[in-house]
């Protein structure tokens, strides 16, 4: 094992894309202390990714970024500002609604970061908002977008542990509701000490207006949702229907989109999906090498060493994963810890809904960490302020989202509660 986890992380501090750090640290392994064939790589590579489910990750992507074409992130934030705007701080408010509300169909912390922030940043500047606080709030919304579903997160997560989907979607709602409210409570207290102003209310002549632009693209969760729930498709085929809507949409309805920004937007998606998959195929590999050297179970002989309480490893869980949060990328900690950690701590008797929500949050918080915060990178450059300016006003924006993670963690019917009562059974 020293030869594959030791190539592992020396690749990726080397600068080496997570993918092939992976791909290489189990072609290293299996040619210098296995007698298993390299033929065995991409064998275990294509069965890695040969899953009906995970065509929902280039489904989801292709959906929010037709979104993205339509006139539809505008409406969005003209809805939400009619809903919270009043409030003290009230542009600040309108960035974690609007985060929410088009987390909803993108399922991207970074898309959402991008969509949102591009509109939102230059009207907080206007009104005095200081960057630093903007672009760390900008991250902290944005990465919700990888809780509230429909989350790509989430299906990489599902699909690791074999775990339901559609029960996951379910199970972040409130979580994500609760980071998003915590997000908002900070930033009321940072508006009343800052003076930041606030909108005018609006009337209810307005709110129905801004209600009615913004219907077709609040129903897009509605759809994904309800057509799971009444068995019209499954998760994967959501992403199909979402497609087709996000489609309709921007090309007919709005009329923002042509056929040749069809076609390159298509291509993005290929892209971005190529990589994600890439990486599912090469972390196949690396998860049938841990299981086929027990790996999973020295863990947890080594775990249940230390403590045999349940609330005290999952304590230690949590630590681990916000700590690797810090250094590695979201999708690579789901597909190399996942195989390891899952088994052990449903062997522990946790939900497996409730351990994919909480470790979904648990990135969530990484995705803002310094010194790798995607999200919070993300936001930095369209803010056009330097990385570490973000960090001070980041520090009680995390203490909220870390504040949801131990709810969630400690209450675990605040993700459970929902997919039982409406999908029914007591986990997978």
């Amino acid at each position: 094992m020293t030869t594959l986890l030791g190539v592992l992380f020396g690749g990726i501090f080397m600068g080496i894309p997570v993918g092939y750090s992976v791909a290489i640290s189990g072609m290293a392994y299996l040619f210098f202390e296995s007698t298993v064939p390299l033929l065995v790589v991409a064998q275990r590579m294509v069965v890695g990714v040969d899953s009906f489910t995970l065509l929902a990750i280039p489904l989801f992507v292709l959906a929010g970024a037709l979104m993205a074409e339509g006139d539809i992130t505008p409406r969005l934030m003209k809805f939400a500002s009619t809903m919270v705007g009043h409030i003290p701080g009230g542009l600040a408010m309108v960035m974690v609604v609007s985060c929410m509300l088009f987390g909803a169909i993108s399922g991207s912390g970074v898309a959402n970061v991008v969509a949102i922030g591009s509109i939102l940043l230059p009207s907080m500047k206007e009104q005095g908002y200081e960057a630093p606080f903007s672009a760390a709030l900008l991250g902290c919304g944005g990465s919700l977008g990888t809780v509230i579903p429909p989350s790509i997160t989430l299906v990489i997560i599902g699909v690791s542990m074999g775990a339901s989907i559609g029960k996951l979607f379910i199970g972040g709602f409130i979580p994500g509701i609760i980071a998003g409210v915590g997000l908002m409570t900070v930033s009321y207290f940072v508006a009343l000490k800052r003076n930041y102003p606030r909108l005018e209310r609006a009337s209810w002549g307005e709110k129905w207006s801004a209600l009615k632009q913004a219907f077709f693209p609040l129903m897009t969760p509605v759809i994904i949702i309800g057509g799971i729930l009444g068995g019209v498709f499954t998760a994967t085929e959501a992403g199909a229907v979402a497609s087709l809507y996000a489609l309709i949409l921007s090309k007919y309805v709005y009329k923002k989109l042509s056929w040749r920004r069809f076609f390159d937007v298509c291509l993005d998606t290929a892209r971005t999906s190529a990589t994600v998959l890439f990486l599912i195929g090469s972390a196949a590999l690396f998860g049938w090498i841990l299981s086929a050297e027990d790996i999973p179970q020295k863990v947890a002989t080594a775990m249940f060493s230390v403590s045999t309480n349940y609330w005290v490893l999952l304590i230690l869980f949590n630590i681990l994963l916000l700590i690797l949060g810090m250094f590695m990328e979201t999708i690579a900690i789901v597909l190399i810890i996942m195989p390891i950690f899952a088994p052990v701590m449903q062997q522990m008797g946790m939900d497996p809904i409730h351990l994919g929500v909480m470790v979904c949050v648990n990135l969530a918080i990484g995705a803002n960490t310094p010194p790798l915060g995607v999200d919070l990178m993300a936001a930095c450059k369209l803010a056009d302020i330097p990385y570490s300016s973000s960090f001070r006003p980041l520090m009680p924006l995390l203490g909220a989202m870390i504040f949801a993670l131990a709810l969630i963690t400690f209450f675990p019917p605040l993700v459970t509660f929902l997919p039982n009562l409406i999908m029914g059974g007591s986990g997978g």
